[in-house]
């Protein structure tokens, strides 16, 4: 008897983590993606609330059995420690972010304004992808340009009075990348975050009055 529902263990054919539906179109359901669409709901509302959690998974298992992508690996992984610790660290920069905004409100002189550069280290698809909405989420600096060729991201920051602000909001950057790509990111992928930060080019990326 052919089953319905077969798990990625008991089948070689699906990817790992996953679940195919039998029928006359096969269906397959990735879970790491399941899960990855799901908090990138969960970010885009910037709410982390249960009703938030289970509607992203709604609509991320919607998605995924409407438009069924081929079997690829998408590079994506699932480490415990590595979200725990991201979902920390972004609900506390969100938090002295907003302080800091709120701050720079109700300031005596105005703050001028920038564009900056941010090389980054992981140059695949899914981690700029990742990083760019990790980084929209965090008040005081938001993502304006992609450019996948270089994999730099073009942040508009709202205090750019000194250079030391500057260079604070880069590092801010490779600090949310790190942990983005120890969430959700390849061991190869790890190794690139684990060292130094690429050099900030003097030319072509350099801060912009805004």
């Amino acid at each position: 008897m052919r089953r319905l529902i077969t798990l990625s263990r008991s089948d070689p054919g699906l990817p790992p983590y996953s679940i195919g539906f039998a029928g006359r179109r096969r269906r397959v359901l990735d879970l790491p993606l399941i899960a990855w669409l799901t908090v990138i709901w969960v970010l885009l509302w910037s709410t982390l609330t249960w009703a938030n959690v289970v509607t992203g998974v709604v609509v991320a298992v919607a998605v995924c059995l409407a438009f069924p992508l081929p079997q690829v690996d998408l590079g994506l992984r699932l480490h415990p420690w590595g979200i725990l610790r991201l979902a920390g660290y972004l609900l506390y920069d969100m938090y002295t972010s907003g302080v800091k905004v709120t701050r720079q409100i109700f300031a005596d002189h105005p703050h001028r304004p920038a564009v900056i550069g941010v090389p980054l280290r992981c140059r695949g698809d899914l981690m700029l992808a990742a990083t760019a909405v990790t980084v929209s989420n965090v008040p005081g600096g938001s993502v304006v340009e992609v450019r996948r060729a270089t994999a730099t991201l073009f942040l508009h920051v709202l205090d750019a009075d000194r250079p030391e602000e500057l260079e604070a909001a880069r590092r801010s950057v490779w600090r949310l990348e790190e942990l983005t790509v120890r969430a959700f990111g390849t061991s190869d992928e790890i190794a690139r975050v684990s060292g130094p930060p690429p050099p900030v080019p003097v030319s072509g990326s350099g801060e912009e009055e805004a």
